[in-house]
């Protein structure tokens, strides 16, 4: 895989990522990625299952060998030790020694990174902290809650203290409050200047965390921007309407469609560029038989935004 060059005249992004192609077989899993992350960002990666995000990562990493394009972290190729030194990935599965305690479990990937005596235990003291698991380092890890081992997950994949980290799902499975615990040490990290690439399931995640927006379909970026803008270049000012209607459901459907909404359980979703437009449409339904149980009005959402360029709900 070729480098891609950085100029001695400008600073080297965390993350070049350009013309990336990947296929197994006759599946296209990348189709020409082009992306960028900026100094201190945080980049939210958002597709349907089968997109290509996991393939995307997996390359970036080193997991995965691209059959063309170019990845750069930091101006060094991502099969170097540059590049290795500067990157931290976080994987969507655990990847803990169950058997050994947290202490434990950190060292052993501290020095899988190289470190080793003073530097060590304070990478591992630094991480223990971060996480918040420093009255639990003796602990094994197979005791551990559910959010503990992701924290300890995530700890894992910091402890060579990278410049950049990707970050895949790391709130899958856990509790409200462990996965606001988890936003906390995101946080911390953005503070601290950390570049990170975060994939999520979660709209409400991304929009919370993510300064700009990457979405992923069919192996391309289809869309990037922050939340407001994609908003703004999908929906300009128009707004959204979910109606929700009694009368019979292949009524529902059939007008539905006829009127170029969308079927949402027994609601009905439009986008409108005048609120005056909500009585014709509820003229319309009461003239197919159909009687209006509640009516809404909201600006359109990052979720409205996914819907409109991939035709499927992101957990699909």
């Amino acid at each position: 895989m070729a480098a891609v060059p950085a100029s001695s005249a400008t600073f080297a992004l965390p993350l070049r990522v350009e013309a990336l192609v990947k296929q197994f077989g006759p599946v296209t899993a990348l189709d020409g990625v082009t992306l960028h992350v900026e100094p201190g960002e945080c980049l939210g990666l958002l597709g349907p299952n089968g997109a290509g995000k996991s393939t995307l990562i997996r390359s970036i990493v080193g997991r995965v060998a691209p059959d063309k394009g170019a990845i750069a972290v930091f101006g060094s190729a991502a099969d170097s030790a540059g590049a290795r030194a500067a990157l931290g990935w976080v994987p969507q599965e655990l990847a803990l020694y169950p058997r050994l305690t947290c202490r434990e479990n950190l060292e052993s990937f501290g020095r899988y990174y190289g470190l080793s005596g003073g530097a060590l235990r304070d990478a591992v003291a630094w991480c223990l902290n971060w996480a918040a698991l420093t009255d639990r380092a003796a602990e094994l890890v197979r005791n551990l809650s559910g959010g503990m081992k992701r924290r300890l997950n995530m700890a894992a994949g910091l402890i060579h203290r990278p410049k950049l980290v990707l970050m895949d799902e790391p709130t899958v499975g856990v509790d409200p409050q462990s996965r606001n615990r988890i936003f906390e040490m995101i946080g911390k990290l953005h503070h601290e200047g950390m570049s990170i690439i975060y994939t999520t399931h979660y709209m409400e995640e991304a929009e919370r965390l993510c300064g700009r927006i990457a979405i992923v379909d069919h192996g391309r970026i289809i869309a990037v921007g922050s939340s407001e803008e994609l908003v703004q270049r999908q929906f300009g000012s128009r707004s959204e309407v979910l109606a929700r209607f009694q009368g019979a459901p292949e009524v529902f459907a059939a007008w539905v469609e006829r009127r170029g909404g969308r079927g949402v359980g027994d609601a009905a979703q439009f986008t409108i560029e005048h609120p005056t437009e909500i009585a014709g449409l509820l003229d319309d339904a009461a003239s197919a038989g159909l009687a209006p149980v509640n009516v809404s009005v909201r600006r359109p959402t990052l979720e409205s935004v996914f819907l409109q360029l991939t035709g499927r709900e992101l957990r699909e």
